[in-house]
């Protein structure tokens, strides 16, 4: 009689057992299947790192390369003449002022008299040669005064190549005086006036081929592996309510950078580092250089 409430509870844990296996084997097959059917947050997030998708960043119109020049002067001197002013459109090569030059002229004319005298003394040199040796050959004239006269020949030549060097010289510090535009566009800074004297290197214009502009925007860099060329952008500007314009990515660079533009929400970080990506305007806009954007990539 006390053998069968043992017997009973060696049963019931021999049953026990396997029905917990199954049950744990039955959990783990359901929470599988959740997680193949819904990724955990953290691959979500892993997944839309490398999606292009929208992105909003600043940047600014500037010129394209070679489209913005500051335009300067070589040599130091007197402003003569400005003839140009701020927002006024110029050819390339047009005069954009003048420096006084009158000290290089009147150089440049004594030069070339000196050649012409040394040119006078060659042919002379070279007649008396000429003269001179049927005499020698007769031994009427010494012969040393032959080899004379071809040293003063060989002088003369010298000094007219000398000469014929600084004019050279001389005509390109006349050019250097005539300050002219290097390129077609619009005067964007005039920083001189006439009657100033300035110092060699001097900063005297900023010159703007508006024609040639797009958008620098500082995308940030953990957008950097979002941005795909070509994409699509809608470009707006503060100040300019109810106005956007269209462009698309024309150019990503390689690196990123520090941040140059101070963001206008202060909820942006000022000190991280951006990518620098180049969009390409679709159409004209009233935009000025520099004037700062907002950008929407992919919409």
């Amino acid at each position: 009689m006390n053998e069968s409430p043992a017997r009973a509870a060696r049963l019931v844990r021999r049953l026990a057992l396997p029905a917990l296996g199954l049950v744990l084997t039955a959990a783990l097959v359901v929470q599988g299947r959740r997680l193949a059917a819904d990724p955990s947050p953290a691959t979500n997030v892993a997944a839309a790192s490398t999606e292009p998708g929208h992105i909003v960043a600043e940047g600014r119109l500037v010129a394209y390369p070679g489209a913005e020049i500051e335009v300067g002067t070589e040599i130091a001197g007197l402003l003569e003449r400005v003839t140009v002013k701020e927002k006024e459109t110029v050819r390339r090569g047009q005069l954009l002022a003048a420096l006084r030059a009158d000290d290089v002229r009147a150089e440049i004319a004594e030069t070339r008299a000196r050649i012409a005298e040394a040119e006078a003394d060659i042919r002379l040199g070279e007649s008396d040669i000429r003269r001179l040796s049927p005499l020698i050959a007769q031994g009427v004239e010494p012969r040393n005064r032959l080899e004379r006269t071809e040293r003063d020949v060989a002088a003369a030549t010298a000094r007219k190549a000398t000469a014929e060097a600084a004019i050279v010289r001389l005509e390109a510090t006349l050019a250097k005086s005539r300050i002219l535009a290097p390129l077609d566009g619009v005067v964007l800074a005039r920083r001189v006036d006439s009657g100033e004297t300035v110092d060699a290197g001097a900063s005297l214009f900023s010159l703007g081929d508006l024609t040639r502009t797009r958008i620098e925007a500082e995308i940030d860099e953990f957008d950097a592996g979002r941005v795909r060329l070509d994409a699509p952008v809608t470009i707006t500007a503060e100040g300019l309510d109810g106005q956007s314009w269209q462009g698309r990515v024309e150019e990503i660079p390689d690196q990123v950078v520090p941040r140059r533009t101070r963001p206008q929400d202060p909820g942006r970080p000022s000190d991280t580092r951006v990518l620098l990506v180049k969009i390409a305007l679709s159409g004209p806009t009233p935009l000025k250089l520099g004037q700062r954007v907002e950008i929407a990539i992919g919409g």
